[in-house]
């Protein structure tokens, strides 16, 4: 099927694959590559290149879909932290930067490299098959610079059963997140719906009504911090449903992004309120990953039906990066 696009005149000046990849929903810029290499992309009638600059005016026509080659998960031999687990679910305490499975549109071998799933396939003989041969015992997923909690099907009643769950919004998750500023009110709730951000599509956003999906966050205030490079606010949220980025979204909306996730708008680098923005590194502070954890769960046994309640603490990472706050705040 030939789908075919007109290029607005805003859009002059930007790379034909990333212009392309924020049309297509659903379709990630690697895959636009592919699209390209197999000849299936024509601009104006002619083929083109991924790099190819766009004037404005132009008619770019998609002629089907990529020749994807088939990927499947694998055994890694990677350590877990597991917290829980019986015949029918395992819970694990997955690392920040470990993602949960490949993409489908994954066209290399290296994202298919160091996921969970693949460290899954290696510990256990047997997982659920609903999510198919990608994403084998995988019920619910997290990001990856988010650490945590995530439950795993071993077999397939228990899959739908947890599923279901997730559905019908039985499932207890709480998370702790660091959020730049002084957040005001001890308790608050965040309801606003959630869609993909038509220009940025790796984004998510409650300023779109068109296709947005409801979103519901209830958030607590655990610790404020006053350091010397601002203020800080260490929440947990619970959240009742699993949109996409639902925290960092929902947590961005009110003024309070989560530190270290620059998608959503803090910053890669921190620097005291008072310092010149040529501040040198010693002068700045920073964080690799989001300060995002799901520290809890509270969910009913699929099978027994008793209620599981589990948590884990903070990783050490963050931990650390608390007291060092801490230890400016006293001195600032």
């Amino acid at each position: 099927m030939t789908m075919t696009y007109s290029v607005p005149p805003e859009a002059a000046g930007q790379r034909l694959d990333a212009w392309l990849a924020s049309q297509i929903e659903g379709v990630s810029r690697a895959r636009i590559q592919l699209l390209l290499s197999e000849q299936k992309v024509l601009v104006d009638g002619a083929e083109a290149k991924p790099s190819q600059k766009l004037r404005g005016g132009e008619q770019v026509e998609v002629l089907g879909k990529p020749s994807l080659p088939p990927l499947k998960a694998f055994a890694e031999d990677i350590p877990l932290k597991i917290v829980y687990e019986d015949d029918d679910l395992s819970v694990i305490n997955k690392p920040a930067g470990m993602m949960v499975h490949a993409g489908s549109g994954a066209t290399d071998d290296a994202r298919n490299h160091g996921t969970l799933v693949n460290a899954l396939l290696s510990h256990y003989r047997s997982l659920s098959t609903t999510g198919g041969e990608l994403r084998p015992g995988i019920v619910h997923r997290l990001d990856k610079q988010t650490s945590g909690l995530i439950i795993v099907a071993r077999n397939d009643a228990a899959h739908l059963k947890l599923a279901e769950m997730f559905s019908q919004r039985r499932m207890k998750k709480t998370y702790v997140a660091l959020v730049h500023g002084n957040v005001k009110q001890d308790r608050g709730t965040i309801n606003a719906p959630i869609a993909r951000d038509l220009l940025r599509r790796t984004r998510m956003t409650t300023k779109r009504e068109a296709d947005a999906r409801s979103a519901v966050s209830h958030y607590t205030v655990l610790r404020r911090i006053a350091s010397r490079f601002g203020a800080f606010t260490l929440v947990s949220v619970r959240i009742e449903t699993g949109r996409t980025h639902q925290i960092r979204v929902h947590m961005s909306s009110i003024g309070h992004p989560v530190v270290g996730d620059t998608l959503y708008g803090a910053p890669a680098r921190i620097v005291p309120p008072k310092t010149k923005k040529s501040a040198t590194e010693e002068e700045t502070t920073s964080l690799d990953r989001n300060f995002l954890h799901a520290a809890e769960l509270e969910f009913a046994h699929p099978r027994t039906g008793k209620v599981l309640q589990l948590k884990t603490e903070l990783p050490e990472e963050l931990e650390q990066f608390l007291e060092s706050l801490e230890a400016r705040a006293a001195t600032a």
